[in-house]
């Protein structure tokens, strides 16, 4: 069944160039484009001015951090291949990884980075939960995962967001996140003086 839904995503992006093409840009360039479109969100309308919004930058980091260590336990625990190593008929659209298949550290990251932002913000975080499926997708239409690697993935993200979310991780956080807040604060106004002309 795996292979089959695979079979199905990847021969899809072999008979459709602008298909292909557009998922193969998103899985190349995932980390830039979550990168800008994070900066963007926590710089439009002052959020950068917002505890909340230093937060969620913080608590998806580390959510991000945890999961992806998680992720590498586990693919050294199973080393499953890659799908163009064990099917000679799936399509490779991006240089091949030495790295094994299970789970999608894409994934990994990407839904961990969603849940984070999306348990702080509604709004940003549909649009940042939209993107991790694009990546998730991307992943399969070029041939380097199954889709169970990025299920497991997601399935990881998901719950390390939902660990550091939980109060007894997400209190001493905020406080963390306040203190960092004051220092980023100062720093910021010592450097916009210097930049001031006089």
């Amino acid at each position: 069944m795996d292979y089959e839904i695979f079979e199905a995503i990847n021969g899809l992006a072999a008979r459709n160039d602008v298909f292909e093409d557009c998922l193969r840009f998103f899985s190349i360039y995932a980390e830039l484009i979550f990168g800008v479109f994070l900066a963007a969100a926590f710089l439009a309308r002052g959020r950068w001015r917002s505890l909340n919004a230093r937060h969620g930058i913080v608590a998806a980091a580390l959510a991000s951090i945890v999961a992806l260590e998680v992720a590498q336990v586990i693919s050294g625990f199973w080393d499953r291949p890659r799908p163009y190593e064990g099917h000679l008929e799936a399509h490779l659209f991006v240089a091949a990884s030495p790295d094994p298949s299970f789970p999608s550290d894409h994934a990994t990251v990407a839904f961990a980075i969603a849940i984070s932002i999306l348990l702080r913000n509604r709004r940003l975080g549909l649009i940042t939960l939209a993107m991790a499926m694009v990546v998730g997708l991307s992943r399969i239409v070029v041939g380097v995962h199954y889709p169970s690697d990025v299920v497991a993935g997601a399935g990881i993200g998901t719950l390390a967001a939902l660990l550091i979310w939980s109060p007894p991780i997400r209190d001493p956080l905020r406080r963390l996140s306040q203190r960092m807040s004051v220092l980023y604060d100062r720093l910021a106004a010592r450097l916009l003086a210097r930049l001031a002309p006089n």
